[in-house]
């Protein structure tokens, strides 16, 4: 089969490798109907993941149809078509059972960092009973590719913030996660949504599908100051840190109000600080974390009842044979590009 490598200096290479074999009793074979790309893809290549083993295939976002099973396998079957979980997790540990499901003590995030991940005609899932979730009939390939990751990523922020009704919102970064996040808060009771970027093809998009109620570039104005206009000189109710840039940790507790939740789930490649002094007395609480894909089933079954759209942020559809040049124009931002689809 085809796959894409991720060699120890940081290269890709799409080259020919084995179809995966069941390995575990647990584990089942997918072929790859979809997949794409992801920036914590790009941070494996950039040599930011420590955990990353060299030669890896890269990807960890995909749908697919099941074409084997483990023998231990009884929630999915050959012929399911199943949206793929980007944490694998074995729901028996002591984390898994109290739903820390990252933390699990036999998975992680391994798929397309530990071993082998999607991008290729075949793969193969750990965990596959609680890795993979059967797509609704009347939901397609392309409504489903984000269930497993950037779709659980903004739902896991907004879920973070603890939104009560009518809370206003700030989301900082309007990419996929970004906008994913704008979808879930709206969904969890959120009143006003600000997004914040420095993209302004961004911006006008969240603009334009409803997902923000207010849109502030920092390149163009005082955020801090734009954020308390908003609130009546309070600051968010909750903030949404989805970029990861150079001062966003900074904007995210500045914009915060006191006694709110900063929820950092952003993937950074240096390390942040905390300025104690300066924020004292705003009591924020910060939570962390990359994405918490514990609820699945509840996504598709809110896709399948068209409460959630993720289509939009298909930018471009590419075959697996193209997938480097997907990766130079998903890099480079070229025409905006939000996401690509890689069709195996």
């Amino acid at each position: 089969m085809k796959a894409l490598i991720c060699r120890k200096n940081g290269s890709v290479e799409l080259t020919d490798k084995e179809i995966p074999k069941i390995q575990n009793e647990r584990d089942a074979i997918v072929k790859v109907k979809l997949s794409s790309i992801c920036t914590s893809d790009l941070h494996i290549m950039h040599g930011a993941v420590p955990a990353a083993v060299a030669d890896i295939v890269l990807g960890h976002e995909f749908v697919g149809e099941v074409v084997e099973t483990g023998s231990a396998v009884t929630n999915i079957k050959k012929g399911d078509r199943v949206a793929a979980n980007c944490i694998t997790f074995c729901g028996k540990c002591r984390f898994c059972k109290h739903g820390f499901i990252n933390n699990c003590e036999n998975g992680g995030w391994e798929i397309g960092c530990k071993i082998d991940g999607c991008q290729a005609e075949y793969v193969r899932v750990p965990f596959a009973d609680t890795g993979l979730t059967v797509i609704p009939d009347n939901v397609t390939y392309e409504n489903a590719l984000f269930t497993g990751d950037i779709l659980s990523s903004g739902y896991f922020g907004a879920e973070l913030c603890e939104i009560k009704k009518d809370d206003t919102i700030a989301v900082i970064g309007c990419g996929p996660v970004g906008l994913c996040a704008m979808i879930c808060a709206r969904i969890l009771g959120a009143g006003k949504i600000i997004a914040i970027d420095i993209n302004e093809k961004r911006l006008e998009l969240a603009k334009e599908l409803n997902l923000a109620d207010y849109t502030a570039n920092p390149n163009k104005t005082d955020i801090e100051s734009f954020v308390k206009n908003i609130t009546q000189n309070r600051g968010a109710d909750g903030v949404i840190e989805a970029a990861g840039g150079e001062n966003t940790f900074q904007t995210a507790w500045q914009i915060a109000r006191p006694n709110s939740i900063v929820a950092l789930v952003a993937m950074y490649e240096k390390p942040q600080t905390l300025p104690l002094p300066e924020m004292y007395g705003k009591y924020l609480i910060f939570k962390t974390g990359g994405v918490d894909a514990v609820h699945c089933k509840k996504l598709l079954d809110l896709i399948s009842e068209g409460k959630i759209n993720t289509d939009f942020l298909i930018s471009k559809t590419m075959p697996l044979e193209q997938i480097t040049d997907a990766y130079e124009i998903f890099e480079t931002e070229k025409d905006n590009c939000l996401k690509i689809a890689i069709r195996s």
